[in-house]
């Protein structure tokens, strides 16, 4: 079984739309291994988007996932879990995300996409180890 981080970002739970992306994950068959609704500190948001530090969005990011409370989950199912999450999550431009998708039916701005997924299975690992450490 491999593992993904996917974090419902601050938007998300400010619309109530947190029951909405965990119930499409469940539906898809994927595990809810690990669930938390907290408001990330600059530091754990720093290091989720160190590679983006240089970039000049880098401080407009970490604003927005410290905004507010997010839900921080650990999600588990079938090889390359990461990529099934990813194809539901659609485009990062909710704009050109694809009909059936999270963003598509649910998003509304480019800068406040409702949603996070790891983008491989390494990034998973590195990222389940920021905000669930030892899990």
């Amino acid at each position: 079984m491999d593992r993904t981080l996917v974090i419902c970002k601050p938007d998300a739970v400010e619309r109530g739309l947190v029951g909405e992306i965990i119930s499409r994950l469940e539906r898809r068959n994927l595990t809810l291994v690990a669930a938390e609704l907290r408001t990330l500190d600059a530091d754990s948001a720093g290091r989720h988007y160190a590679e983006h530090a240089d970039k000049p969005f880098y401080g407009d990011l970490v604003d927005f996932i410290t905004r507010g409370p997010a839900m921080v989950l650990v999600v588990e199912g079938p090889e390359d879990t990461w990529k099934v999450v990813r194809t539901m999550m659609g485009a990062t431009n909710p704009r050109e995300a694809a009909p059936g998708t999270i963003r598509g039916d649910l998003g509304i701005l480019f800068t406040e996409n409702l949603i996070h997924g790891s983008d491989s299975l390494e990034s998973a690992a590195r990222e389940i180890d920021i905000f669930f450490p030892g899990l």
